[in-house]
């Protein structure tokens, strides 16, 4: 069939708006603007950036957009002319942890809500699995992309980042398990970044942050 390279990955991306604490999100910043600076820049070979999106902060309201997001890329990747073998999927979800002076590359969510405040919609869950039908509130789900690789291959290029074992019990961890779980089930990855305020690190290094990461993404995934 001739020469045939690596598949080309689809990066469908989302953030979100403000939250109780967060007047500004960064991850409205990055995810609206990410387009327009990847037309500038230049994607990386071999990714593709699909949707760009910005959720409510907010646990089960955000779900319908949510789930929407997913379910329109996975039929729109069915539905082309591409054989589905020929390209991959990657969901990458940011947040921001207002506390945080690196750049976190999350390993896993864990099946529990159990928010410190109310979110966006008003809702504060207190020890909730999650998903229910997945059983108790101490099960995980992992990612199955090369958190270690990817971290590593950002800290080679300078930025403060680092592997993340904890995405909190707030409303981050609650859209990563509902992606890892909605990824496994239809073939594809999921990830989570949590980035610190653009006071910690400024907005052109964390764009350029997000580059990166689509970089790395493309040649170890």
């Amino acid at each position: 069939m001739g020469s045939e390279g690596p598949a080309a990955v689809t990066v469908h991306v989302t953030g979100f708006k403000k939250f109780h604490g967060v007047a500004e999100n960064p991850t409205e910043t990055i995810v609206s603007n990410l387009k327009e600076y990847m037309k500038k820049k230049g994607l990386p070979k071999g990714v593709i950036l699909g949707s760009c999106n910005v959720l409510e902060a907010a646990g089960q309201g955000s779900l319908v957009p949510l789930y929407q997001t997913l379910q329109s890329a996975v039929s729109l990747n069915t539905n082309s002319s591409e054989s589905s073998n020929n390209e991959r999927i990657i969901w990458l979800h940011f947040g921001v942890n207002s506390g945080a002076t690196k750049f976190a590359i999350e390993h896993q969510a864990v099946n529990e809500a159990t928010f410190r405040c109310a979110d966006e919609m008003g809702w504060k869950p207190q020890k909730v699995p999650i998903i229910p039908s997945d059983g108790g509130i101490s099960r995980v789900r992992e990612t199955s992309l090369p958190v270690e690789e990817i971290t590593k291959a950002l800290a080679k290029r300078g930025y403060e980042v680092m592997v993340s074992d904890d995405a909190g019990r707030f409303v981050c961890n609650y859209v990563y398990y509902h992606s890892l779980r909605f990824a496994e089930q239809n073939g594809n990855k999921s990830l989570f970044v949590h980035v610190p305020l653009f006071l910690t690190i400024d907005e052109d290094t964390q764009m350029q942050f997000a580059a990166s990461l689509l970089e790395a993404l493309g040649s170890l995934c």
